[in-house]
């Protein structure tokens, strides 16, 4: 049982209810309570914790609907700094390609570690190189990873089947047959995936992208992702060089090309969905297909602006992702918000993008593309994952008049104190609990190095 006492705002999601000065019972894994003064009811309770929450802000966990895990052990290759996709692309697969067991593991600790840190209790991965050389068993490792840090987890079973001699971008020592990317993501599927409303482990499917796969490949794996009724992702509508790809090969923009193999529709994301034009657009809104919005990585490359402003007034479910940590080059979730903000009014004006519309995104919007319906409020009842942020410091003196948007438009550091995850504390003091930084660091230095070496 952990009580959160003298919360100075909880910011509850629910009707847009809002508490001062008061408190969060969390028994087992569901929040139980909210109101003044509970500790007189729980005081005598044993196995009791209380976090002192005075000057602390509680928001519901936020949720990172992409992300490329691995990437952490390549970020800020200065040959890269300044490449747009393609090239960048390129360049890296040619590092990536000799990541193992060891690279997956840290990688994901890192990447975990970062978000946790910085307020997100639920994340995807989409990892779709699979090497040649890797024996074991990768979304296993993963998993093994977020049960060591506490987190929520729903990965995509990512693939790739179009390398370079094939008119693709990677070489051929990570792609994989059609065949063995159906079977291993029918056996991911059977083996970690669970459905329950308070799981810790779901598993999506996610072909890469238009370009890296074949188009029987985007809908057998959409097709097997129904039959066990899982989540179905990829990247699309990135680039212009994407356009240009697709029409080029296929005679069709890349949402028409993903509508022709059935690869829409209310369990279908998609990441970045920069370049849709209106009537794109509309087909999203028709289908009730989800956009991973991921403003830093798009900025980072060069990609250019989602049109998220539209896709909200189109009732479009957008959600936040970071991205890889190659191209953002961070996973700082709390900083993803706040990029989302800023970048709208940079194409919309100063009204482009309001903050609670930033934070649904960040969080109820990102529950349902994932597929929980018990995540996204502080609500008696609802699944017990909460980032705690402190306010009593110098960077958000004066901004206390609203607690919420001081979050995004204030501060200089977007780490929390505390964060929960399914009633266990996973952050305490700002520090991970179920792994010690300082080896993780270490150790991703370590591998880093290996990789750039090789």
């Amino acid at each position: 049982m952990i009580l959160l006492q003298n919360c100075f705002f909880i910011a509850s999601f629910d009707n847009d209810k809002s508490y001062y000065n008061s408190d969060i019972l969390i028994k087992n894994n569901r929040i139980n309570q909210i109101g003044k003064n509970l500790i007189s009811a729980v005081k005598s309770e044993n196995n009791l914790k209380i976090l002192d929450c005075s000057g602390c802000i509680v928001i519901p966990g936020l949720i990172n609907t992409h992300h490329h895990f691995y990437q952490t052990l390549t970020r800020n290759l200065q040959a890269v700094q300044n490449a747009k996709l393609f090239d960048w692309l390129v360049y890296l697969y040619e590092i990536w390609k000799n990541i193992d067991e060891e690279s997956v593991y840290y990688s994901s600790l890192i990447a975990m570690g970062e978000l946790l840190k910085t307020g997100c209790t639920l994340s995807t991965d989409h990892h779709y190189l699979y090497p040649k050389n890797f024996t074991g068993d990768l979304m296993g490792i993963q998993f093994d990873a977020a049960r060591k840090l506490g987190m929520r987890f729903s990965p995509t079973r990512g693939s790739m089947s179009l390398s370079k001699k094939d008119g693709g971008l990677p070489p051929d020592s990570v792609v994989q047959t059609e065949d063995e990317i159906l079977k291993d993501s029918l056996r991911v599927i059977e083996k970690y995936h669970d459905s329950s409303e308070d799981s810790m482990q779901k598993v999506a499917l996610a072909p890469c992208s238009p370009f890296s796969v074949t188009k029987e490949n985007m809908k057998e794996t959409a097709k097997l992702a129904r039959n066990y009724g899982v989540r179905i992702h990829t990247h699309l509508a990135e680039t212009k060089d994407e356009e240009e790809f697709c029409n080029e090969k296929f005679g069709k923009n890349p949402l028409a090309l993903m509508e022709g193999v059935d690869f829409v529709g209310e369990d279908v994301f998609f990441a970045h969905g920069i370049f849709f034009n209106d009537d794109e657009l509309k087909v999203l809104q028709s289908t009730n297909t989800s956009i991973a919005h991921c403003p830093s990585s798009n900025m980072r490359l060069g990609s250019g602006i989602a049109r998220v402003r539209e896709m909200i007034d189109l009732g479009i479910n957008v959600g936040i992702g970071v991205d890889g940590s190659a191209s953002n080059d961070t996973s700082d979730m709390l900083g993803e918000l706040r990029n989302a903000l800023l970048l709208q009014r940079v194409k919309y004006g100063s009204d482009g993008l309001k903050v609670n519309e930033v934070f649904k995104m960040g969080i109820e919007n990102g529950a349902n593309i994932l597929n929980y319906k018990m995540l996204g409020k502080i609500k008696e009842g609802w699944l017990a994952d909460l980032a705690i942020f402190n306010l009593n410091k110098l960077e958000y003196t004066g901004s206390l008049s609203d607690p919420l948007a001081a979050l995004l438009f204030s501060g200089i550091s977007h780490q929390t104190e505390y964060t929960i995850v399914n009633g266990k504390v996973v952050v305490e003091k700002g520090k991970l609990i179920g792994e010690d930084e300082e080896l993780i660091v270490k150790k991703g230095n370590e591998i880093a190095k290996k990789l750039l070496t090789k």
